[in-house]
């Protein structure tokens, strides 16, 4: 088991890797935060609203099933958030420059991370 440091670590890792964060999904609050770029104070809140809005979104329509993430590609970044299974309402944040990342690494990397992660 990884703690929220290192599990932090492992997701900066990837090429293109940017900023990364552990986000309580039920306050918003961020747990632990690396990487430069955004104001992950700011993004952590915003993603909530996002995770919230999937869930609730699921739920209205008789999904039985489970968010392994969520991706948004902008311009020049993609933004990965998994929530953490093994820790209701937790989720993780990653930021990646996209004309330097590989998507399916850093997937990986989150994959890795939530199946580790302690709290």
């Amino acid at each position: 088991m990884a703690n929220v440091k290192e599990s932090l670590s492992v997701l900066l890792q990837p090429d293109g890797a940017m900023c990364t964060a552990i986000v309580d999904a039920n306050s918003g609050m961020v747990l632990g935060q690396d990487g430069t770029g955004l104001d992950l104070e700011l993004a952590a809140a915003g993603n909530t609203e996002v995770v919230r809005a999937k869930m609730k979104t699921m739920k209205s329509l008789g999904l039985n099933d489970a968010i392994e993430d969520i991706l948004i590609t902008l311009g020049t970044q993609y933004h990965i958030i998994r929530p953490v299974a093994a820790h209701d309402g937790l989720f993780i944040y990653l930021v990646l420059d996209k004309s330097k990342s590989n998507l399916a690494l850093a997937r990986r990397a989150c994959q890795e991370v939530e199946s580790t992660l302690s709290v």
